[in-house]
């Protein structure tokens, strides 16, 4: 059978065939499984019809367990319904999936296999989420690369439909999900013919229905539940065989030869590997080169997991094999082996094989790279007479040893193949472009292609490295390019830095770099250890400077399209005429959503980096080049110093793959030290602000805005000023009555700058201007001395005003979030309210991500050790433990309180202890009264507290006769025996109290609890728990960054999505109205809500703020957020007066609700926004996300616009009202 071939990556795969064969799916994002169902959603939107002649019907749920519930509902009702997940998402449907497959329902369950959450966030692959799977019920097929999910996808749902069992379709996420292969697909008049109707009209016959109806889902008692379980074991029995029959057909149709358990390898192996996943096609490369140097080694992928049939793995070891290794892709902490080990261990000893040995390994756990490097280390070990019984590979464990020793290893790609890397910088466009040209090799000449795209822990502004390969022979080689014979370097802070890519070129392989440098800077820039390498394997370099092109095109930082065509020009892949033709056309489709006119520029790029790139001639001297001596040491505090040497460091240019087991051992339950951010310095933007005192106002709204908290001010004492470096620009203060006499600064951390230009557009005289980089890298010094030696000025800060509040450290800085983030401004102004002080339960999302990287934390300390105590649990149940956060602390407190009160009631304590000890109890739920209070009563507790020697001296001067009369005698005795026995306070009663509490000292400060998250976590999924937790009535802080996407997983619709929003499941606009939080909220009456937006009006957010932390209870503010998902016009520089056009034309309005005002008369509700002022539809589209359907679906767009505008002004006149209901 001829198929046509298409370039896809593994989920585009599973969601072509699952389409086929599906009437409903029941979905919600996660990453890396959200493409499945946002294809499936686009291909439904444009008619695409399914094999019964209709689109797919998909439903957006709140969350994976609401998913699983519709999908166990659908199925019950006689419709084929599918579901796409992975991870603690997958966990999540574990319950419904013991029902789905209790009631024998085909039901398919597609998985990008991801790593589960334990001591840290991982979204990367491995097989922990499946392997939690396997006791319920499903049945469990795997495959190991993108054709294989082509091809197999196929035959779960084949089977469900014939076997009654439900299917856990699954495949290695991002190695496999988001690999790029140029695949033979299925025609969906070949499903049709493999299916069985007559299965399918049983299924219906047996659905639920009123007009034949039955009772199912009862429940049992222990009389009978046991027998009535078992009753359904002959399915499971029969599973293997249907299987096998489907695989038959498959193979039958496309030549193939899929079995239960494929054996790949010399006939008589006396080694062999059993593994399932991407890594069977690392082994088969290995044992063909093993093979081929006169070994016998072999390997089984297994692909039916569940149910396992040990017969069928007996007999495709080969009779000869002497030794097996199996490789899990899981960790089961405490058990004897991992899953696939214990099930080969198992067969193996029920059959009486013990001539067999039997080793078990662990290997790719998040994702980590196994090259073919690991896998010769496992063969190699299967050489040993005693090898180790359990093993990991692709790390180095240096704590318990049980890591391969791995080998350089020869390269056993397919000969021929052509491999390429480039290293690019989030949101620059490099990923995309190359996502676009592997399409364009792959679809457009006879070449077989692979692409694979690895990213650092941030947001856009993270190191990214594009891994493509593409050759004449199919290619199997799921793992990094670690020798390449094109590299690109599209960032040039990445050379300054030292990145290792150079390595990676082949000998005579192309370099190219993107840089604005002349050749004698490539010369001072370039690090001696890249020199020699370049010299010696004489490396082909050249330079274009793409940065200055873009900007002249108009496309700001987005160099990605002139360096793609730069790349086809050097690489000669096909015909360059071709090569354009073809790029120009993958432009038009990937950018015409976002208008004709970003079309147009990328057309320009692509002809002008055809031409721009420059030859640089490699000096001799290079051969020769010195190292420069060890940078300066670094300064801080000596645990996060050696946090940042050890793992920060390393990580950041992309080389944690080599750090050992011992390096995290400091850290084993996933803590690090908060204030790493500041030492990353990667000074990746482009241009950054650069500042004109002269016609400066210091209203200090640039740091205000700042999302990196890279622009701020400071008020210096004359001292400071005079000791401040050359380079830093000082000037008198403009200071209102009762301000101190300074000078001002505003000092700027170029090297930590994102380059969003924000700052310069809120400048009310204009007085930032963005410039190159290096020419205000200069001032660097400058920003450095402010922060380390500028005293902190307490008559200039406070919370009052916009201006004084940025005069207050910011306790989040420096942070991976996306150049122009609303989401990092607002949080970091948090912190300077009450971020001395505060906790953070955090949701996993964007403001998880750029708050929590490991072990580069951009949450900081004041210069007293003080700052934002952070966590993350989950994405679905973070206000729950917000609130364990907050009464875990209270608890304490109040047992501190209570020994307090026992304190004060001791006779002899003394009066100044105990004055202190009731101003610390009356200001205890007053953060900002109680943090003086406390200061004070820790002092008086100190001065409370006797030593031995007091005692001993008091109970021998003549004031103890008087104190203690005839027990004189007993009190000198008893303070000789304290004092022999070491003891270093006196034991009274008081004494003991005050030791107590301040053992516990650091619980005494009212803390300030706050849980952040998006609005995925707040209108959906985490819905049912912030609800929960804000009507408990506790002092807790809920901010929502409202972004109205789900903004982490890639850009798909929340319950906060508004009307013809386009989005991930609403490629056709959404239909239904934005999901008003904050006022159902308010319906509570006594929990304090607030809707802002900083750009529109800052002293009512920094209002808000500082109420919501003050009142005595919970409370909720919604931030409007707007995002790079919204592709806003000129792009995120405008994030803050796109805020502010949002409240002007009424799109989003600004509220406080404040009960504490009841108390005092007042109405507690304020309307803060005026009037909309109209421009409501020119608001739309501005943004993509609205404008978008005005291409695909204009009459639609414009009912749904309409209908936007109509709600917003039903809503403005609903505010209103609430004026004159809550007087």
């Amino acid at each position: 059978m001829a198929r046509k071939f298409k370039t896809m990556d593994g989920n585009t795969a599973a969601a072509h065939v699952s389409y086929a064969f599906t009437e409903v799916a029941g979905i919600y994002p996660i990453t890396p499984s959200s493409p499945m169902a946002d294809n499936v959603d686009q291909w439904a939107a444009a008619g695409r019809k399914n094999i019964f002649g209709q689109p797919v019907k998909v439903i957006e749920m709140q969350s994976e367990a609401g998913a699983a519930g519709t999908v166990h509902g659908s199925l019950a009702a006689g419709a084929l319904t599918t579901t796409y997940t992975a991870s603690q998402g997958l966990l999540l449907m574990i319950p419904n999936m013991y029902k789905i497959s209790g009631e024998l329902l085909p039901g398919v369950f597609h998985v990008s296999a991801r790593t589960v959450a334990s001591h840290a966030l991982n979204i990367f692959g491995d097989h922990s989420d499946v392997m939690a799977c396997r006791q319920t019920g499903f049945a469990m097929l795997a495959e190991g690369n993108v054709q294989e999910v082509m091809d197999l996808a196929a035959v779960a749902h084949l089977a469900a439909i014939k076997g009654r069992v439900p299917f856990l379709n699954f495949f290695d996420g991002f190695r496999t999900s988001h690999e790029i292969q140029k695949v033979a697909i299925w025609d969906y008049d070949d499903l049709a013919e493999m299916v069985d109707w007559k299965a399918i009209d049983d299924f219906r016959a047996r659905a639920l229905n009123p007009e034949r109806p039955v009772m199912r889902g009862s429940h049992e008692n222990g009389d009978i539940f046991f027998q009535h379980r078992e009753a359904c074991n002959k399915y499971y029995d029969a599973i293997p065989e249907i299987v096998e029959e489907y695989m038959g057909k498959v193979n039958a149709k496309l030549g193939t030869n899929y079995q239960l358990f494929n054996y790949y390898g010399a006939p008589d192996a006396d080694r062999v590997i059993i593994a399932m996943g991407s890594i069977c096609d690392v082994a088969e490369e290995v044992i063909d080169y093993l093979n081929a140097h006169g070994e016998k080694v072999g390997l089984i992928k297994v692909r039916l997991y569940r149910p396992f049939r040990a017969d069928k793995l007996l007999a495709a070891i080969p009779a000869t094999c002497k030794k097996i290794a199996v490789l899990d892709r899981t960790k089961e902490p405490g058990a004897q082996g991992e899953p696939l080990y214990l099930d080969v261990v198992t067969a193996l000893a029920n059959a009486g094989r013990n001539d067999i040995s039997v080793i078990g390994g662990r290997y790719g756990l998040g994702s980590k790279d196994t090259p073919p490097a690991s896998v010769f280390a496992v063969y190699e070990e299967l050489t040993h007479a005693e090898p180790k019984r359990q093993f990991t590979i692709g790390i180095v464990d240096d704590v318990t040893n049980m890591s391969l020793e791995e080998k350089p290893s020869p390269n056993t790609a397919a000969e021929g193949t052509i491999e390429v890397k480039f290293w690019g910088l989030g949101g620059d466009g490099t990923v995309g472009a190359n996502k676009n040209s592997i399409k364009i090799i792959g679809d457009h000449t006879d070449k077989y292609v692979q692409a694979y795209f690895q990213y650092d822990s941030k947001k856009t502004g993270g190191v990214t490295i594009s891994h493509l390969r593409f050759g004449d022979q199919p290619i199997r080689a799921p793992y990094y390019i670690n020798k390449a014979d094109f590299v690109a370097c599209h960032v040039p802070a990445y050379i300054v830095k030292g990145f290792p890519m150079v390595r990676d070129v082949k000998d005579g392989g192309t370099f190219l770099i993107n840089c604005q440098w002349s050749d004698e800077e490539l010369d001072k820039h370039m690090p001696a250890v890249a020199k020699r390498y370049i010299a010696e394997h004489n490396i082909q370099v050249y330079t274009i400077n793409a940065i200055d092109l873009a900007i002249e095109i108009g496309m700001g930082k987005r160099t990605n399209t002139i360096l793609q065509s730069a790349f086809f020009k050097l690489a000669k892949v096909m015909p360059e005429e071709e090569a354009i033709g073809y790029m120009k056309d993958a432009a038009t489709h990937s950018y015409l959503k976002k208008g004709q006119d970003i079309v147009d520029m990328n057309h320009k790029a692509i002809d002008i980096g055809a031409t721009a790139f420059h030859k640089f001639e490699v000096p001799a001297s290079w051969a020769a080049a010195e190292d420069k001596a060890e940078g300066e040491n670094l300064e801080g505090r000596a645990e996060l110093v050696e946090q940042v040497k050890d793992i920060m460091e390393p990580v950041g240019r992309m080389d944690g793959d080599s750090l050992p087991v011992s390096a995290f051992v400091p850290h084993v339950d996933g803590t690090f030290q908060q204030g790493a951010a500041a030492y990353e310095k990667r000074g990746v933007a482009v241009s950054v602000p650069a500042w004109n005192p002269d016609t400066c106002v210091q209203c200090n709204m640039c740091a205000y805005v700042c999302p990196h908290a890279t622009i701020r001010p400071f008020a210096l004492s004359e001292e400071e000023a005079k000791n401040a470096p050359d380079c830093a620009q000082i000037v008198d203060i403009k200071a209102g009555k009762g301000k101190g006499v300074y000078k001002y600064s505003l000092a700027v951390s170029a090297m930590d700058c994102m380059g969003c230009s924000v700052c310069v557009g809120v400048c009310p005289t204009k007085s930032l201007s963005m410039v190159p980089l290096e020419k205000e890298a200069v001032r660097q010094p400058a920003f450095d001395y402010m922060v380390a030696k500028v005293a902190p000025k307490a008559d200039m800060e406070g919370t009052g005003s916009v201006k004084d509040s940025q005069f207050k450290q910011p306790l989040l800085e420096f942070s991976g979030s996306c150049a122009g983030c609303a989401e990092t401004a607002y949080a970091r102004l948090v912190t300077q309210v009450c971020g001395d002080r505060m906790y953070v339960s955090n949701a996993t999302g964007c403001s998880s991500i750029w708050g929590g990287p490991a072990a580069t934390s951009p949450y900081t300390v004041n210069k007293d050790g003080k700052g934002v105590a952070w966590a993350n649990s989950l994405f679905e149940d973070n206000a729950e433990h917000g609130l364990g956060i907050h009464l875990g602390q209270k608890a304490i407190r109040n047992a501190l309180a209570d020994k307090t009160r026992a304190l004060m009631a001791i006779d002899w304590a003394y009066a100044p202890l105990k004055e202190a000890a009731q101003k610390w109890l009356d200001t205890m739920d007053d953060g900002e009264a109680n943090q003086e209070a406390t200061k004070a009563y820790i002092a008086a507790l100190n001065d409370g507290l006797c030593t031995i020697d007091e005692v001993t001296a008091f109970a021998n001067s003549p004031a103890a006769k008087d104190a203690f009369g005839d027990k004189l005698p007993e009190m000198q005795a008893h303070a000789k025996e304290l004092k022999d026995s070491g003891a270093k306070f006196c034991d009274c009663d008081a004494c003991k109290l005050i030791q107590e509490i301040l053992a516990q000292k650091e619980y005494l400060n009212k803390k300030s609890v706050w849980i952040f998250g998006g609005d995925g976590w707040a209108y959906d999924i985490g819905y049912g728990g912030l609800d929960h937790v804000l009507a408990s009535g506790e002092d807790v802080n809920i901010f929502v960054f409202d972004t109205e996407v789900y903004s982490n997983t890639g850009g798909q619709a929340s319950k906060s999505s508004n009307i013809g929003q386009v989005a991930q499941f609403a490629a056709a606009g959404k239909t239904i109205a934005k999901k008003s939080l904050a006022e159902i909220v308010m319906q509570y009456g006594y929990v304090y809500v607030a809707q802002v937006a900083m750009g529109a009006n800052p002293n009512q957010t920094l209002q808000a703020i500082r109420e919501a932390e003050a009142y005595h209870g919970p409370s909720l503010v919604i931030g409007y957020s707007p995002c790079e998902m919204h592709s806003i016009k000129g792009g995120m520089a405008n994030c803050q007066s796109e805020m502010k056009k949002a409240v002007a034309c009424g799109y989003w309005n600004l509220f406080r609700y404040n009960p504490a005002l009841k108390a005092e008369g007042k109405n507690p509700f304020t309307l803060d926004s005026k009037a909309p002022a109209g421009g409501y539809q020119d608001f739309l589209k501005n943004e993509a996300r609205y404008s978008s359907l005005t291409r695909s679906f204009p009459e639609r767009a414009e009912k749904l616009f309409k209908e936007n505008e109509e709600a917003a002004m039903e809503r403005w006149e609903h505010l209103q009202k609430l004026i004159e209901l809550y007087k």
